[in-house]
Order: structure tokens, then C-alpha cells, then sequence
């Protein structure tokens, strides 16, 4: 019975809400760098890494200048990618944290109003093979060749939920040839269809091909002195390396992906598809620490501050933005569901949903969020880790990567029942932005909380703290943030999914 309660919630919901066609919406594929922050492309202004598509995409379709991963880490993120809702909401607080199949997500709409649904590279919301009530296809895709977590060079994929097998080739260039021969396929039956292409680059440890690491030669040279902790690819084991080294390979990772988003264009264009196609980028969390060079905002991966969550956010549709438009009005993974939503003429899911429809803002019709956005941090530690959600052995991952785990090349995945809500559950580092102003605050189980509030338009760096001079201001904006957590716990106990 546990195991049919997502089929009976899912079917339920459409039940009540009829479909309508996809005919006249366009072809969507919602593409997602690993670790790739805001500043980590050429349009941005970064000083060494080359991003010639990325840079073309922006300067002639839609651009984001203030796009959010919802969370500063990327299971979390592509949770709220997959749901429009915040990752807390189903206990996906970190990454290895599965989503929970009552969740409805993207593809199980899109699919429900016609479109042939496929995702291909890193999925990391649970193992992708087919026991798993997780995988890509418990979710809603109706094909996939994808991955339980990151990959690097010739990656060992699941097809449809099988044994992993090993594709030769550049990882972002394996993927999109998948993604492009399920396209081919879709139109050639005459189906819309729904692309998820989740790149497993920039994320460490790095490789790159001969042709690309040679655009960075001079880089270990200018960066020899300060030594980053990442994971070496010969023992899949931490190691210290230079950061010039580490550097001309990340960046090989992020010119080869933009390369392969490149082919994909081409061949849209090829087919007659590109008009009428929604191409979207961005990036899962701000730039790890080993990666990170520049800072025109303060922090990294892992971290609240903007450094941690903005990432690039790019948006190809020439039927609908015939000229190039940008937008200053902050945007976030939560926002793809509902958006597509109101785009496709369907229904929101009955239940608290995070993000917004940004259509109007593609439209210029919106110059400002209407609505908070929201980080935050989960503290996973005090746990009941006596009640896990879903067997443990559905949870076993198959596809191995470099990056070794407790000597495992190999990744399994943890989500949790939480019934009963405590003062506990509302720490953890969060923050809150409403319009122009940021409340950060940082709440360790013991000692005092640190708060901070910034204005992010005189000071997107967040380097002067306002909490002194706009005392009104930061007070405000921590009883909206803490109603909002109200919502999420009560969330996190499943009530979402008793209706």
C-alpha cells in the first residue's frame, strides 16, 4: 500500500484537474551546470574561462542577471528544480538526500499534457535503476540515461533504469548526443517534448580533453602558490594540488559543456526546431571552494551568501523573445514548475509551492519579484536516522564515479520520516530577500545567532552589514522568514501528502 500511495496522490490529482494540449506550447529542454556559478562565464566578466555559447546566448536571447539555485548545494537545488517547492519541504536537506515519491514533479505534468519526457546526466534525487521509487522514471520521465550522482570522462550511465554501462566520450558531449537522439526520435512521432539535461561539469574531481586544457596552459603558472583540497582522479582519495592545475582543468570541464550546449543549438537549428524550442541554462550552486577565483560576491558553494546561490540563468526562445532582453528581477529553480505550468495551461499541484511564474518577466511586464525568496540550510545533524522513508536497499546506488564514499565508488541515498517539530528544526544558516534587502542569519545549536542584513542593490557583495542603521527592516524580514519555515515543517511531516 505505501508503495501505491504515490501512483493513487499522482492519479488523484489529475483526476480533478484535466489536462490540456500541448499543441500550441513549445518544445522545453531545461539544461543544468554542476557547480557552476554566476561568475564563472565570459558574459560575467570572468578574467581566463572561455564560454563562447553561453556568451552568445546571452548577448542575443534572455538573461537572468540575478538568477538562484534554490539551496547552495545540488540535491537540494534540483529538488526544488523537479517540484517548484523548497527541498526542506520533502527532506532533501543534503546532498545524498533522495526526494520522496509522493512528490509531484515536472515531468509527471508535462507528461499528463502530452509531452515524451527524458533526462539525461546527473540526477543525484535517488539511484536511477528501476527498483527505485525515485529513479527518473518513478518520476515522471518516460526515458532516461543518467547517473545517481556527478561523472567525468566516458561515465558508466543507466539506460531506463538498467545496469550501469560505460559511454566513451566527453561526459557533457555524452549526454547531449543522448539528449539529441531522444529529441530526434520524439519529433520524428510528432510529440512535444521535455528535456532535463543535468551535465555532470564543472563538479571535481576535474579532467578535460588535450584541445580544451590546452586553452588554459598558463594558468598553472599565474596560480602556483595557493593549494585547494579536491579529490584526485587516480585514488578517488582527497589530495592538495595547486590551484593553477586545478583551475586549467575546471575550466576545460565548463568550455567543453558549453561546447556541447553549442551542438545541441546547432542541431535544433537543423531540424526547424529551434524557433519554437524553450532552451534553458543555469547552474545547480554557487563555485566550490577549489574552483573559486574571482568573488565578485561574497561567498561559495555551501555557503547563504550570494556567492553560494547565484548562478548563471540563460533563456533561448525565439518565438516568444525574438530580440535580446534581460531582466535585474531575481529569479530561482522554483520558479521552472510554476512557470511552466502557467505555460502549458496546467494546473499548479494542491499544495505550498515556492516558486512563481517569471513569464511576465521574459514579457518585461514584471521588473521586480513580487514574492520573498528563500534559503536555507537544513541542520541535518540532530536527525532521527531511526525511520527512514524508503528501504534502504531501494536506496542503493549503481553507477560508479571517480569520488570515492567510505571506499565506495558506488552512491546510496538517505530521506527520513519527521513527525514531530522542535525548536531544533528551525536552525540552520538561512536567509530571506525581499525586494532589495537580505537577512542572513546564522544559528549554531549552541551560542548566539549572528544576523546580517544587506541591501543587494547598493551592495550585491554583501559587505556592509545595515543590521545597526534598519533594525524595523531586518525584524520584519525574520518573522517573515520564520512563518515561512512554519510552512516547510509542517510540510517536512508529510501533511502535504494526506489530502
Amino acid at each position: 500500500m505505501k508503495r501505491l500511495l504515490p501512483l493513487i496522490l499522482f492519479s488523484s490529482f489529475f483526476i480533478h484537474h484535466p489536462s490540456s494540449s500541448a499543441e500550441s506550447a513549445p518544445n522545453i529542454i531545461l539544461m543544468m551546470g554542476d557547480d557552476h556559478g554566476w561568475e564563472e562565464t565570459g558574459y560575467n566578466g570572468h578574467p581566463h574561462v572561455k564560454t563562447p555559447v553561453l556568451d552568445d546566448m546571452a548577448a542575443t536571447c534572455f538573461r537572468f542577471e540575478n538568477f538562484y539555485a534554490a539551496h547552495p548545494s545540488c540535491s537540494p537545488t534540483r529538488a526544488s528544480f523537479m517540484t517548484g517547492r523548497h527541498p526542506n519541504r520533502m527532506g532533501t536537506f543534503t546532498p545524498g538526500f533522495s526526494i520522496r515519491p509522493e512528490e509531484i514533479t515536472l515531468p509527471q505534468i508535462l507528461g499528463k499534457a502530452g509531452f515524451h519526457c527524458g533526462h539525461f546526466g546527473k540526477w543525484h534525487l535517488g539511484p536511477v535503476k528501476a527498483s527505485s521509487p525515485t529513479s527518473p522514471g518513478a518520476m515522471g520521465f518516460h526515458e532516461w540515461v543518467s547517473h545517481d550522482n556527478f561523472f567525468e570522462l566516458n561515465p558508466s550511465l543507466s539506460r531506463n533504469g538498467g545496469p550501469p554501462e560505460v559511454i566513451q566520450g566527453e561526459s557533457s558531449a555524452v549526454v547531449i548526443d543522448e539528449a539529441i537522439k531522444f529529441i530526434d526520435r520524439a519529433s520524428k512521432d510528432g510529440q512535444p517534448f521535455f528535456t532535463v539535461v543535468w551535465f555532470g561539469s564543472p563538479h571535481e574531481p576535474y579532467s578535460g580533453l588535450p584541445e580544451d586544457l590546452a586553452l588554459y596552459d598558463d594558468l598553472p603558472a599565474k596560480y602556483k602558490d595557493k593549494k585547494v583540497k579536491l579529490t584526485s582522479n587516480e585514488t578517488g582519495g582527497p589530495t592538495t594540488r595547486p590551484q593553477g592545475e586545478v583551475l586549467r582543468e575546471r575550466y576545460a570541464e565548463i568550455t567543453a559543456m558549453d561546447r556541447s550546449i553549442g551542438t545541441l543549438r546547432k542541431h535544433l537549428a537543423a531540424k526547424g526546431l529551434r524557433e519554437n524550442t524553450l532552451l534553458f541554462y543555469c547552474g545547480d550552486n554557487g563555485t566550490s571552494a577549489d574552483g573559486s577565483l574571482v568573488l565578485p560576491h561574497r561567498g561559495v558553494k555551501a555557503q547563504v551568501y550570494e556567492g553560494g546561490v547565484l548562478v548563471p540563468g540563460l533563456i533561448e526562445w525565439p518565438a516568444r523573445i525574438p530580440l535580446p532582453r534581460s531582466t535585474k528581477a531575481r529569479a530561482t529553480t522554483s520558479d521552472l514548475l510554476p512557470t511552466l505550468c502557467a505555460l502549458t495551461g496546467q494546473p499548479l499541484p494542491d499544495r505550498p509551492i515556492d516558486g512563481m511564474d517569471f513569464l511576465p518577466m521574459l514579457d518585461g511586464k514584471m521588473s521586480e519579484r513580487p514574492k520573498p525568496l528563500w534559503v536555507w540550510q537544513f541542520d541535518a545533524a540532530h536527525l532521527d536516522k531511526g525511520n527512514p522513508y524508503i528501504d534502504p536497499k531501494l536506496q542503493e546506488g549503481t553507477c560508479p564515479l571517480v569520488k570515492k564514499s567510505g571506499g565506495k565508488a558506488t552512491r546510496d541515498f538517505n530521506n527520513f520520516r519527521h513527525s514531530t517539530i522542535t525548536d531544533a528544526d528551525y536552525l540552520g544558516s538561512r536567509a530571506i530577500i525581499d525586494g532589495r534587502y537580505k537577512l542572513v542569519i546564522h544559528e549554531p545549536k549552541k551560542g548566539p545567532a549572528k544576523h546580517e542584513l544587506f541591501d543587494l542593490i547598493a551592495d550585491p557583495a554583501e559587505k556592509s552589514d545595515l543590521l545597526g542603521q534598519e533594525p524595523a527592516i531586518a525584524k520584519k524580514l525574520e518573522a517573515e522568514l520564520h512563518d515561512w519555515q512554519q510552512s516547510v515543517l509542517h510540510s517536512l511531516t508529510e501533511a502535504d501528502y494526506q489530502k
